[in-house]
């Protein structure tokens, strides 16, 4: 038995990851960062008002910062182990967030570009796919890839009807057959323009749901979101029932 002491501001117990989402209305189908029943534990979310998907996609906008912490800070004070979010863009602020919390603090799928490029052969390259190429650029990719040791090639999801009709404009439904079809044909691209490619990363969060027919289509590792959550919070499970939780 352990010994558990009241938290002022929880409302519930057993979050093992606080999820930051940022304020759209995209549906959210299994896989998605945004469906909890992608996880095998329990997630805790909460959304950002002041984050939306013009202003930190399109415009790249970091005057919110303050309101990302602020909300990190509640995911924090509801005992989650670690802190994620819903779109790598939210690499913007991933060293401020950290700095003032004490929990780890992953907010981007970029983050793993070092792990993937320490795996692979000398020669080998790594393939980006993301929402909007335009505004994945070098500043912000070397936010989470500060020392290259592997040539990078990016491409985007900006002019994909489907995901762009979906995702980018918002408009409420969403096709995932159309969406794969898209993604996969990309990723075949990437391939075969970059055949040196050696494993391939999703930037967006929205795009998990299709990682295992990339995978296919490719026969490259692929790594998202979820793989990088899955990851933390197996580095911290074997704390998970331990005093005050």
């Amino acid at each position: 038995m352990a010994i558990y002491r009241v938290r002022g501001d929880a409302q519930s117990y057993g979050h093992e990851i606080g999820i930051l989402l940022i304020a759209c209305s995209n549906p959210f189908p299994p896989g998605d960062v945004g469906n909890a029943s992608s996880y095998r534990y329990p997630v805790l979310y909460e959304t950002i008002r002041s984050v939306t998907i013009d202003s930190l996609i399109n415009e790249g906008d970091r005057s919110m910062a303050r309101d990302v912490i602020a909300a990190a800070l509640r995911l924090q004070d509801m005992g989650v182990k670690a802190i994620t979010s819903d779109c790598g863009y939210m690499l913007h602020f991933q060293d401020e967030v950290a700095t003032a919390l004490k929990v780890p603090v992953m907010l981007s799928s970029l983050l793993q570009l070092p792990l993937i490029a320490a795996t692979l052969a000398p020669r080998a390259s790594i393939g980006i796919i993301c929402a909007n190429s335009s505004r994945l650029t070098q500043p912000l990719l070397s936010l989470a890839y500060p020392n290259p040791t592997r040539a990078v090639h990016i491409v985007g999801m900006e002019d994909a009807p489907a995901f762009r009709s979906a995702i980018l404009d918002e408009e409420g439904t969403l096709d995932t057959d159309a969406v794969e079809a898209e993604i996969v044909e990309r990723a075949k691209g990437l391939v075969a323009q970059h055949p040196e490619v050696g494993a391939i990363l999703l930037e967006c969060s929205n795009l998990p749901p299709y990682a295992a027919a990339v995978q296919r289509a490719t026969g490259r590792h692929v790594f998202d979101f979820l793989t990088m959550i899955d990851f933390f919070q197996a580095a911290g499970r074997r704390h998970a029932y331990q005093g005050g939780y």
